[in-house]
């Protein structure tokens, strides 16, 4: 994790290229917390007919929260296993009056079927949070639902410190704004 005061957009493939080089924090699934979010899509569009490009090109967190820049961009091809993305997040969630903290993640499963779209990644070296994220959209008995499922845990002692007070609802809110994100980029094809 590294924190700035001026946005790092532009400095985004150099972050990419560090994080590339380093490792997925190890963690213990069995000892991190679960949580399962999810929303339902409100759309006359059967899910075959939907476009999920943007989904597997990590355009799930609005702006004012995160950015990213994915190694699969970079490289001018599809996601694959083992791709980094670099995320610069704002803290508070406002582009100019924040700190920017540039953290990783790596993908670990991509499932690109007829009635289930998902990936997962694991948190890199330094990251904020320790474990698996997984973000999904599944079509079951004519509904469509976009859920985010995760497996985490502070990453360091900072987050710990600070994560009944501050980390978890920022996490919450930026879950919900993901999950509302999502589901209109879904609704509005």
């Amino acid at each position: 994790m590294k924190i700035y005061f001026n946005n790092q957009l532009h400095q985004l493939d150099k972050h990419l290229e560090v994080l590339k080089n380093k490792k997925v924090m190890r963690y213990d699934k069995n000892q991190l917390v679960e949580k399962t979010t999810s929303i339902y899509i409100q759309t006359p569009k059967t899910f075959e007919e939907l476009d999920f490009r943007f989904f597997f090109n990590y355009q799930v967190f609005p702006s004012h929260i995160l950015v990213a820049k994915t190694q699969w961009q970079a490289e001018n091809r599809d996601i694959k296993v083992g791709d980094t993305i670099v995320q610069q997040a704002f803290l508070p969630p406002l582009k100019w009056l924040s700190q920017k903290v540039i953290f990783g993640v790596r993908i670990s499963e991509i499932i690109n079927e007829k009635h289930l779209k998902r990936f997962s990644y694991e948190t890199i070296e330094g990251h904020v949070e320790k474990g698996i994220s997984s973000f999904s959209i599944t079509a079951d008995n004519s509904a469509i639902k976009f859920s985010i499922h995760t497996f985490s845990e502070p990453g360091n002692l900072l987050t710990k410190l600070l994560g009944p007070i501050f980390t978890l609802p920022y996490q919450a809110y930026c879950t919900r704004q993901a999950l509302k994100q999502v589901k209109q980029q879904l609704e509005r094809q």
